[in-house]
């Protein structure tokens, strides 16, 4: 498997870019920022991007779709719930009230369960709400790509609207804290001692999930 990871964007969202080195096909999560970065370095690993995934609606993972879909001409995936909770006028308000102009719709939704296949490689979707409504992790190839539900040593905020706390803590029980404790958390942003965990670390350690287990 081919794997990047950037940290990019005014808040420092960590943008990942995956592909297969068979099929040469390749998605790329969060490119909130440096879009023409991620497109060239797509273009030199001789890829051809195929989606452009969120892993939520918040506008510091999303300002860079715009950009990357009209470099790449990839079709931008999101949860629908997050799709239709920030397309709302509450919702583009808050967008320029942090600095960002509101992200177009998604393309296409995807859905908890549903599978992204790039060749050989296969990712399956977790709707992980908490965080935001629509949060979605990306499991697979003994990765999982958490965004903003969990970091290293942390666990995403839920001050936010459709934020829930009770949520996000049963999300992470049943659906991320289930996985094999091998699996490799590659997180949304880099807010701990290093930029990327296993589950058997964070259950282990991150103070934020022991009260609930």
């Amino acid at each position: 498997m081919i794997l990047k990871a950037h940290t990019v964007g005014p808040l420092a969202v960590r943008a990942y870019v995956v592909g297969c080195p068979e099929s040469r096909e390749a998605l790329v999560v969060d490119p909130a920022g440096s879009e023409e970065m991620l497109a060239r370095e797509i273009t030199d690993l001789g890829l051809r991007l195929r989606w452009i995934v969120n892993t939520h609606g918040h506008p510091d993972h999303t300002c860079g779709n715009l950009r990357m879909k009209e470099l790449t001409g990839a079709p931008v995936l999101m949860h629908p719930d997050d799709d239709r909770l920030f397309r709302t006028p509450e919702a583009a308000a808050m967008f320029r009230a942090w600095g960002f102009e509101p992200a177009p719709p998604a393309d296409d939704h995807i859905e908890d369960g549903q599978v992204l296949r790039l060749g050989t490689l296969s990712f399956e979707v977790l709707h992980t709400p908490g965080h935001s409504p629509g949060s979605i992790c990306l499991y697979g190839e003994g990765y999982v790509l958490t965004g903003d539900t969990l970091f290293v040593g942390a666990m995403g905020r839920t001050d936010l609207p459709g934020g829930s706390y009770a949520t996000l803590m049963h999300s992470l029980q049943t659906r991320v804290l289930t996985l094999p404790e091998e699996t490799v958390v590659l997180p949304g942003h880099d807010y701990g001692p290093q930029p990327t965990s296993t589950v058997g670390r964070e259950k282990r350690t991150n103070p934020f999930l022991r009260e609930g287990l």
